[in-house]
């Protein structure tokens, strides 16, 4: 189990994160009113499966005796008109992967356990405390 708490500071909408014993901001920018002090929402959602798809393919790579070299996983985020998200992935390494390679790391990136989590959603629960 994995836990965050955060503290709303009450200057805008900078807030302070705790997580995992690390200290992290979010913010808004300020087209948005906030004073861009950290990144937003968003901008962790896109961490953290960009965070996920690099360790996971790391760990696989590691396993098979792959040099992946420098790894770049490259995320966007879109919603569109009818407000359903989209998120591409883009993947780059500095080495000279086969096709065969590629094929199977795009398998997997597929079924990293936050790109699961994100695409079978999660049942989210709101107490009074």
């Amino acid at each position: 189990m994995t836990s965050a708490e955060i503290t709303s500071t009450g200057t805008n909408y900078v807030h302070n994160i705790s997580v995992g014993g690390f200290e992290l901001v979010t913010d808004e920018p300020a087209r948005m009113g906030g004073q861009g002090k950290g990144p937003a929402p968003y901008d962790y959602y896109l961490a953290s499966l960009a965070a996920c798809t690099a360790i996971t393919l790391r760990m696989y790579a590691e396993k098979k005796g792959w040099n992946l070299g420098q790894l770049r996983v490259n995320l966007s985020f879109r919603k569109d008109e009818a407000g359903k998200a989209h998120i591409h992935r883009i993947l780059q390494s500095d080495q000279a992967l086969d096709d065969a390679q590629w094929a199977r790391l795009l398998e997997i990136v597929a079924n990293t356990p936050v790109t699961k989590t994100m695409r079978e959603g999660a049942e989210i629960t709101s107490v009074r405390g």
